[in-house]
């Protein structure tokens, strides 16, 4: 999946910035000691099959946006032109991450929204500082995640420290590749770029639709900006109240009940994958799966961590199912590695897109917020989820333990509240896996006047435009005119999921699930 993402993306390239005096009414951000030099972003071509018009430009911001006419770094953008009137204006829209790519996510979104509505849209994607194509671009220690690596499982103290050693290398390396941005990697310093891209889009206010991470941003900006917001869509909430040690620890336990959903899936599907009718009597054999390969990984390869990194995707978008329910089938009824080792190159391999996402990932992420710098809180806390959540709590442990001895002293989250703005809609399944849903209702609530639709039933992450007709009647209709749904329980409107996916056989092997073009271009773990 990242691999696949990051091929869309490489197709894009950059044009050029120009300097224009001051605009009347864009003001310089709060932070800024003076003025800076408001650009006009000046478009080239970028065509790909899938998207004739599409096109690319550079900006400049600065570093330190409190010293705007220091240090530059460039942010990379894409833009799908409005053909149509009236004109709505610009609409950002961003993937999540922290670390994911938005450059491919603006001709996918332009093509996905009904023509009537993107027509009226300059549809603008952008990297985020220190991601992909915007400069520089972080990679803290090439070959992280080669595999095979540790068992996640610590079976000894000698193990746990070999994992903690690990991961404060990593926090070693970004220090010493990246030491001099690393203070000005993280949301705030992300938010106030998104008004850089506003003034070069030479425009007073923007819409914005953020998935995961990208609600987050979203809600930040919001809060520096609240007068430039127009329409603002956010789908699969963050919990602001929880940046960002506490959302993990409840996103263990939420990716736990969804690959426990996939499981008895599988057991419903007896005929088709023969791994039992139970659902215990499955995940009995999905951990003697890990327990082997911990042992020895398929093709030399796929170890027990590689093998978490190919499943956790069925706990962000059930179409992968049928897929890994096959590669489970063929490992554990026949020892046939090699459809695993496909599905994990496929689905969970980290190339050098992939490290710059991580590493991006953990500058924002170590920088936003304080995480505890004693491991004994780390241990007690992750043992303790592994006894209700056994299936990622230590991998997911060890992906953000560079933040226990990050080199950058941390921030503190901002108070995203905001009675200032105009109507926000949110979107959420009910059984999202990486942000679960009382975080949609914690920012409705601190969102005056914003608006909640509910996927009822639903578990995938990133809902909209993924084939739910009714969300994206809901979507579609905000972004036209401003409706918004009314309700008066917490929640404004609720949708059905889609029906759970069927095996591949009674499927169709070569069609593609709903949703599964959007779910390669979003930023997983966040």
């Amino acid at each position: 999946m990242r691999k696949r993402a990051a091929a869309l993306c490489a197709a894009v390239t950059a044009g050029t910035i120009m300097a224009f005096p001051f605009a009347a009414g864009a003001d310089p951000t709060p932070a800024a000691r003076s003025g800076p030099v408001v650009q006009r972003a000046a478009w080239t071509a970028c065509a790909t099959r899938e998207h004739p018009t599409l096109q690319c430009a550079t900006v400049r911001a600065p570093l330190d946006h409190a010293d705007p006419g220091g240090r530059q770094i460039t942010l990379a953008l894409t833009r799908v032109p409005h053909t149509a009137r009236p004109y709505q204006g610009p609409l950002l829209v961003n993937p999540g991450g922290p670390g994911g790519s938005g450059r491919a996510l603006a001709g996918y979104v332009a093509s996905a929204l009904p023509r009537r509505v993107a027509a009226r849209y300059d549809v603008i994607g952008f990297d985020p500082r220190g991601v992909g194509a915007s400069g520089p671009a972080l990679n803290c220690l090439p070959g992280h995640f080669a595999p095979v690596r540790p068992d996640p499982l610590p079976a000894s103290p000698a193990a746990e420290a070999a994992g903690r050693a690990r991961a404060a290398a990593f926090a070693e390396g970004c220090a010493r590749r990246h030491g001099d941005v690393l203070p000005y990697i993280g949301t705030v310093s992300a938010a106030r770029d998104m008004d850089v891209i506003r003034r070069a889009l030479g425009a007073q206010k923007i819409n914005y639709f953020g998935y995961s991470y990208g609600t987050y941003l979203g809600a930040v900006y919001a809060k520096l900006h609240p007068d430039r917001v127009r329409r603002m869509a956010l789908d699969s909430v963050v919990d602001p109240a929880r940046v960002w040690y506490a959302s993990n620890l409840l996103q263990n336990r939420a990716f736990d009940e969804r690959h426990r959903a996939f499981l008895a899936w599988v057991a419903r599907h007896d005929a088709a994958y023969r791994l039992g009718t139970g659902p215990e009597r499955v995940e009995a054999s999905w951990y003697a799966m890990r327990a082997a390969l911990a042992k020895k990984p398929a093709g030399g390869t796929v170890g027990a961590a590689e093998l978490e990194d190919t499943f956790l995707p069925a706990s962000y978008f059930d179409g992968h199912w049928p897929r890994l329910a096959e590669v489970f089938a063929a490992y554990a009824r026949r020892g046939d590695g090699a459809p695993l080792l496909a599905a994990y190159r496929d689905l969970a391999a980290v190339d050098a897109a992939g490290e710059n996402a991580y590493s991006v990932y953990t500058a924002v992420q170590c920088h936003d917020a304080p995480w505890p710098r004693d491991w004994s809180r780390w241990r007690r806390d992750t043992w303790a989820g592994y006894e209700e959540a056994p299936f990622i709590t230590w991998n997911n442990a060890w992906y953000n333990a560079p933040c226990a001895s990050w080199p950058v002293r941390p921030l503190r989250p901002p108070d995203v509240s905001n009675d200032a703005l105009p109507p926000v809609l949110l979107f959420q399944s009910t059984h999202d896996g990486a942000t679960p849903y009382p975080g949609a209702a914690a920012l409705r609530r601190l969102l005056r006047g914003s608006r909640l639709v509910v996927e009822d039933g639903g578990g995938n992450h990133g809902i909209t435009l993924s084939g739910n007709a009714c969300l994206d009647r809901h979507l579609a209709a905000y972004l036209a005119d401003g409706t918004v749904p009314r309700g008066t329980d917490g929640v404004d409107a609720r949708c059905a999921p889609l029906p759970d996916p069927q095996p591949t056989a009674t499927r169709g092997a070569s069609g593609s699930a709903p949703g599964e073009a959007l779910h390669e271009l979003l930023g997983h773990r966040g």
